[in-house]
């Protein structure tokens, strides 16, 4: 199995999250609920866990994400944090893990990174009440190497095509201190800061798109709040990432 250099994550996290918890499993059924699981029980300290396969990972609308050792990294990390407002919080996330990976990579609202209009990557973040805290658990998902595309429409994006030769070590390496200090930010600060960043990656900006309950209209970025604008035939209308999943229209 690949060394994963637990100890030397805690030692350069330990400042910015001191009780953080660094663990990788050989196989799970998925990484955010394993530590959802842990905070519903209590446990709301600070957790990395990289998953080498996941059975049962999920991504947005309950779509399953499933994965071998090696073909992809999977992993969650979780913290508490007392955020005023989430919105945009799942575009910040993207595009902090873009920007650590490589300057051709775009995001597609609102969960996405793409490579050459295919899905690189996607995000899934959840949230548990535990008391009087609140516990985010953010999990990312990267296809390292080629992967089945059988039942897509579309094949997927691997990041050894932008990046030949990177492993998961590598990949978690560039991605994790920059997130870290992509959630301390959004949690000062809010979407604000990133979203001219996420502006210059928007991979649905001036596409014609067409929403889940039947609209369609162009994308025309995203406001202040980080939801996503579509200039429809009613107008423009601010599409929050709750209520629609958003795919290019030709």
């Amino acid at each position: 199995m690949q060394d994963w250099p637990c100890a030397t994550w805690v030692e350069q996290l330990s400042s910015a999250l001191p009780d953080i918890q660094v663990q990788v499993l050989a196989e799970v059924d998925s990484s955010n609920s394993h530590l959802m699981r842990g905070a519903r029980a209590g446990d709301l300290r600070p957790q990395l866990l990289v998953a080498l396969a996941q059975t049962a990972g999920r991504g947005r609308m309950g779509r399953s994400w499933l994965s071998r050792p090696g073909d992809a990294l999977t992993f969650s990390l979780g913290l508490a944090l007392q955020l005023g407002d989430w919105s945009g919080l799942s575009l910040a996330v993207g595009l902090s893990v873009a920007q650590s990976l490589h300057p051709q990579i775009q995001l597609k609202w609102p969960n996405d990174l793409w490579w050459h209009q295919r899905k690189l990557a996607g995000i899934l973040i959840e949230t548990a009440n535990v008391g009087a805290q609140r516990y985010l658990v953010i999990g990312v998902g990267i296809n390292l190497k080629e992967r089945d595309a059988h039942g897509l429409s579309t094949p997927p994006a691997w990041l050894q095509e932008a990046l030949p030769g990177i492993d998961g070590v590598q990949a978690l390496s560039r991605v994790l201190g920059p997130l870290v200090q992509t959630l301390q930010r959004f949690d000062r600060e809010g979407f604000a800061p990133f979203k001219a960043g996420f502006a210059s990656r928007d991979a649905l900006s001036g596409c014609h798109v067409s929403l889940s309950d039947g609209t369609q209209g162009v994308a025309r970025g995203v406001d202040e709040s980080g939801a996503l604008l579509v200039h429809t035939s009613a107008g423009v209308q601010a599409i929050a990432s709750s209520e629609v999943s958003v795919r290019p229209h030709p």
